[in-house]
């Protein structure tokens, strides 16, 4: 018989290895386990088992937006709510989570059904997040909010910034134009400090400047391309600008 409690018996060695790597110890490790039962293992073991890891995700789905959300509000308190949400967005989207996920080794101790382990399902973005999810709410049931949003946060921190860096590359310019103009109604000015190398292979080094005060630099083989890294340089150290 597999019980939820069988299996915990059965793998709570294997639970302490994980929680090292989760860095958080839980008071009930049958929350945990239970995060890592797919819905179709449960449906292949549905007289013993008939619960799975998806309300854990809805919770868990829950805790993170609210963790995330405030880590980033408590991090740029001057960024605009548009680009918050999006920020947010891109931390907590399938993929990236799924990539959280691979960084702890969560696949490895999911339960899966015959079918959905032999097609890879270990390694599937939408299972690997949706588990990440559900050990989040088994967190938050476990230890409560501040447990979850500790973990959650000791996760996703040191992905900010590429992620980051990553939304305000794609049109810089116009973000940085925005930015500036709504609080001062003008815009930054992009200035050609200089130009380096063969015409074949040459170097455009920009800065951007607001008031006579240079904000970033950027550089790269066309001028507009550099006028874009100056600008995604700025929106980057926005905060520490104090505009």
């Amino acid at each position: 018989m597999t019980t939820l409690n069988a299996l915990l018996k059965r793998n709570s060695e294997q639970l302490q290895v994980f929680e090292e790597k989760l860095g958080y110890t839980f008071t009930d490790q049958s929350y945990l386990q239970k995060s890592f039962v797919h819905s179709s293992y449960s449906f292949e073991h549905g007289k013993d088992i008939k619960e799975n890891n998806e309300t854990l995700e809805f919770l868990g789905d829950a805790v993170l937006d609210l963790a995330v959300g405030y880590a980033l509000f408590a991090r740029f308190p001057q960024m605009n709510e548009g680009d918050l949400t999006r920020l947010r967005s891109a931390l907590v989207q399938e993929s990236h989570l799924a990539v959280m996920a691979k960084d702890i080794d969560l696949g490895e101790y999911l339960l899966l059904g015959r079918g959905e382990d032999a097609s890879q399902g270990r390694e599937k973005p939408s299972i690997l997040s949706c588990a990440f999810e559900a050990v989040i709410g088994a967190i938050f049931l476990d230890g409560g909010y501040d447990a979850a949003r500790a973990v959650a946060e000791r996760h996703i921190a040191p992905w900010i910034d590429e992620r980051k860096k990553t939304l305000v590359s794609a049109d810089s310019k116009s973000r940085l134009q925005e930015m500036i103009q709504e609080k001062y109604n003008q815009g930054p000015v992009y200035v050609l400090e200089k130009a380096e190398g063969p015409d074949h292979a040459k170097i455009f080094h920009v800065s951007v400047q607001f008031e006579d005060r240079v904000l970033a630099y950027g550089s790269a083989t066309n001028k507009k391309e550099a006028e874009q890294n100056a600008a995604a340089e700025a929106i980057c150290i926005f905060d520490e600008l104090n505009l």
